[in-house]
């Protein structure tokens, strides 16, 4: 293994064995996305092949359909709990990506059915998947980023982090998003994919001259042109890439502050 990759393998490792002694209930958000997949994987490679947190998939219904094939395949290869919500309530009322802005569907499909979740599993921290390259908003981060009762992230006046001791405390009713591959970037997912062989959607391969750099909602992705059908093929393009990672997400071309809305509502 890369040294390069072995230091980001060493220290999510270390972050994630760190939630595990520092929380009573934590959980690990799936989206079926390289991120979180690889993040999945290293939690089974920090706890000997065992997930010991619940994970929960937030469905908006909209998803790709190979997403959900991929998602109930490898739940039942891994042995998760896998806990499946969604806005039942908001779906029902006919919310979706032409009833409203993609700033309103994400907010009531992602954001809401997120807080539901956690308020029903009584979780005081929760694993994401999120990396600091992927957009700007999500550079002002840390690995321990707490929120209020009202899920509200205080970007502003976040804890610091020096020599990798962090904040674990939260306000009564809070909880806190722990993101351990924050520092990684797109490049080294990808190569970490390809060492360690970790199962990927297909959607990430080209298909008739396109693929997907960045999935999730099916009516709110646009794949880029690209032949890479393989693994090694996809780390030679992103290499070479100077195209944004998220370029093809709706959401962002709708609301260039899209993300930054998003995320101090309670977005992932």
């Amino acid at each position: 293994m890369a040294s390069a990759l072995r230091d980001l393998e060493n220290d999510t490792v270390q972050v994630l064995r760190e939630v595990r002694g520092r929380f009573t209930n934590p959980a690990l958000l799936w989206s079926m996305g390289k991120d979180s997949t690889t993040l999945l994987w290293l939690v089974r490679k920090a706890f000997f092949g065992d997930v010991p947190f619940p994970v929960i998939h937030i469905d908006t219904s909209y998803k790709f359909r190979q997403m959900y094939e991929f998602r109930d395949r490898w739940s039942r290869e891994w042995g998760l709990d896998l806990r499946v919500h969604r806005n039942e309530k908001a779906l029902a009322a006919g919310m979706g990506p032409t009833a409203a802005t993609k700033l309103e569907c994400c907010t009531a499909l992602k954001t809401n059915a997120l807080q539901e979740a956690l308020e029903a599993g009584g979780h005081d921290a929760v694993l994401l998947g999120i990396r600091g390259d992927e957009h700007g908003v999500r550079a002002k981060e840390r690995v321990f980023s707490p929120r209020d009762r009202s899920f509200g992230w205080d970007y502003r006046n976040q804890p610091a982090e020096f020599w990798d001791l962090r904040q674990a405390a939260v306000d009564e009713g809070g909880h806190m998003r722990v993101h351990p591959m924050l520092s990684w970037r797109e490049i080294d997912i990808w190569e970490y994919v390809q060492q360690e062989g970790i199962p990927v959607p297909d959607l990430y391969f080209a298909n008739g001259g396109n693929r997907y750099r960045s999935i999730g909602c099916e009516c709110c992705c646009s794949p880029v042109r690209s032949d890479a059908g393989t693994v090694t093929d996809v780390v030679i393009e992103v290499r070479r890439s100077r195209e944004g990672e998220r370029a093809g997400r709706a959401q962002d071309k709708e609301d260039a502050a899209a993300m930054e809305k998003l995320r101090a509502l309670g977005y992932m």
